[in-house]
């Protein structure tokens, strides 16, 4: 890995603000991290600990994904999705609100989640899985935030819950394979996957099928993308937060360091 790590710290290196990494392959128990406890404000990754809320209260029999909300005029919120823009009295399964929230990032359906399970619930999901420094306090796209503090998290902290789903110890393992074919599903794609090959696909010229279940999280001067890399039978966890860096330069960092992650497992994927 550490060719792969020297070639991250040069990319980074291009840049003013902070970075903070984690990168920990699964198959050769090799791991790096970089700030792994400075706090980055969470943005849309957090919507993946509250993805993981909705599945322990599932676990727990105090819901059904199977379950039917009807959308309500006064859940719509402005950024990301697409359910402020549909009909009134429309009614989705949770799991259709919980994809929604991870593959388009849609901040609507992310508040009627927290609404449904509560925030104390989604802060005890954050204890359970060890991000013990990060912190949930808000909604999203609130005019009048908590004044207690903002949705944060450190590197160290997602990559701990990504580790947990990967392992299938994140609510139960059928939790975590559900949590994990949802993140595949990705419709967001700028970041870390940005410029690779299809995924899927077993290509004539050597490369290897792969997936990437992840979630980014976007505010100006803020970027991240966090999440697992299958490339072949390789598998990679991949914790990429930054503040404080010019919005085209950290989209181009992310895109980058995606290509040398994916180059580093195709290198030793076995098939």
């Amino acid at each position: 890995m550490k060719t792969l790590v020297n070639s991250i710290l040069e990319l980074i290196e291009q840049s003013d603000g902070t970075w903070g990494i984690v990168l920990e392959d699964l198959d050769l128990g090799e791991k790096w991290v970089w700030n792994g406890d400075e706090l980055f404000y969470a943005a849309s990754v957090i919507k993946v600990p509250i993805m993981a809320a909705v599945f322990a209260a599932a676990e727990m029999g105090k819901l059904a994904i199977s379950d039917q909300l009807v959308l309500k005029s006064e859940d719509f919120v402005l950024g990301s999705g697409i359910l402020q823009h549909l009909t009134p009295g429309t009614a989705f399964s949770l799991k259709d609100i919980i994809m929604l929230m991870i593959i388009q990032s849609d901040n609507t359906a992310t508040n009627i989640m927290i609404d449904l399970v509560g925030m104390d619930n989604i802060v005890q999901t954050l204890k359970k899985a060890g991000m013990e420094k990060s912190t949930f306090y808000n909604k999203l796209m609130m005019n009048n935030p908590n004044p207690k503090g903002f949705n944060q998290i450190t590197p160290n902290d997602i990559s701990k819950l990504l580790k947990q789903m990967t392992t299938g110890e994140l609510v139960s393992p059928e939790a975590s394979e559900q949590m994990i074919g949802i993140m595949k599903k990705q419709q967001i794609k700028d970041c870390l996957p940005d410029k690779l090959p299809s995924p899927y696909s077993n290509f004539n010229n050597g490369m290897t099928a792969w997936e990437l279940a992840h979630k980014t999280g976007w505010i100006p001067g803020t970027r991240h993308d966090v999440g697992i890399f299958y490339v072949g039978q390789r598998k990679l966890i991949a914790t990429v937060l930054s503040k404080d860096v010019d919005d085209l330069l950290s989209k181009q960092i992310l895109t980058e360091i995606g290509g040398k992650i994916y180059n580093y497992l195709q290198e030793g994927a076995i098939c």
